[in-house]
């Protein structure tokens, strides 16, 4: 989905984020997303390790 934005397109994002919600809101935004980010990795981790050490039952 990303991969066809280009620098030119980041850019608008960019301007219109910071239309939208101003110079000042911008570092607690992205402290948001970033935790938002952290919170996914880790919670996909926690599922991928889950499903790694529940044993597989042999039908014998």
């Amino acid at each position: 989905m990303l991969q066809n934005v280009g620098f030119p397109g980041l850019m608008m994002i960019l301007v219109v984020v910071l239309i939208i919600f101003g110079p000042s809101k911008l570092p607690e935004l992205g402290r948001a997303v970033g935790r938002t980010l952290h919170e996914f990795k880790s919670s996909a981790k926690e599922l991928v390790s889950d499903s790694k050490e529940e044993p597989t039952e042999n039908k014998s």
